[in-house]
């Protein structure tokens, strides 16, 4: 007995499909977000792995900057977010911030 044929004109159900992964499924990211924001206006900067939300103008300028020049560093050492240790990454972030 064969169940399957190159002539079979019965009704097939179609395909069951599998449920769409998010694009940012295993992705990692920073989230900074300003507190000092006295000034009304509202500050966003996104990137492709990290974005800040909030603050006044010179904290929001300062983690922008910081985190850019996170981000060259684990360039310039090969690495990506979701590959570097905390204790790493903070000591990064730390040489990252601007005095």
């Amino acid at each position: 007995m064969s169940y399957s044929s190159s002539n079979d004109k019965s009704p097939r159900r179609p395909a069951a499909r599998k449920p769409a992964k998010a694009k940012s499924a295993g992705a990692s990211g920073i989230l900074g977000i300003g507190l000092d924001n006295e000034d009304g206006h509202k500050r966003v900067t996104t990137a492709e792995q990290f974005a800040i939300v909030g603050g006044s103008e010179e904290t929001h300028g300062r983690m922008t900057e910081t985190l850019v020049k996170t981000f060259e560093e684990l360039k310039h050492r090969g690495k990506h977010l979701a590959q570097v240790e905390r204790a790493e990454l903070a000591e990064i972030i730390h040489k990252s911030t601007p005095r």
